[in-house]
């Protein structure tokens, strides 16, 4: 099994982070490569489609609003890995009242591919998800 994280620190407080992010539904509103989210099984289920036409299927394992956190497992995706379990959390700064802490990260058992390649495909994804939520918070 292999796993990556990505982490972003904002000058944003950790309550106005989560509202954008913290709905299930919500990675259109701050990924701009995924277009559409629609949910199934009452909210559970997210059927997300990329600019691409690519569809990818989540389910919500974990979700808890007081911690501001949630994790989910990709149902079909086109990605070379089974297993794959995510979080993402929102945290204040340690000893930075007022800031936030963005944590992406994911577990993942690769296949055809190597763990690094696997790896690096996931840590680019949060990566650049991250970088996204900056500029969406930022405009």
């Amino acid at each position: 099994m292999a796993s990556t994280s990505a982490t972003l620190d904002l000058p944003i407080a950790p309550e106005r982070v989560w509202q954008l992010i913290g709905g299930f539904g919500s990675l259109p509103d701050w990924l701009p490569y995924i277009s559409s989210s629609v949910p199934a099984e009452g909210g559970r289920v997210r059927q997300l489609r990329n600019d691409e036409g690519g569809e990818i299927v989540e389910r919500l394992v974990a979700f808890d609003d007081a911690a501001r956190s949630y994790s989910y497992a990709i149902l079909e995706a086109p990605f070379p890995v089974t297993d794959y379990l995510s979080t993402l959390s929102v945290r204040e700064v340690p000893g930075q009242s007022g800031a936030s802490r963005v944590v992406w990260s994911g577990t993942f058992t690769p296949t055809d591919v190597s763990d690094d390649e696997a790896v690096e495909l996931f840590h680019g994804i949060y990566a650049d998800g991250l970088a996204a939520l900056r500029n969406t918070l930022a405009g």
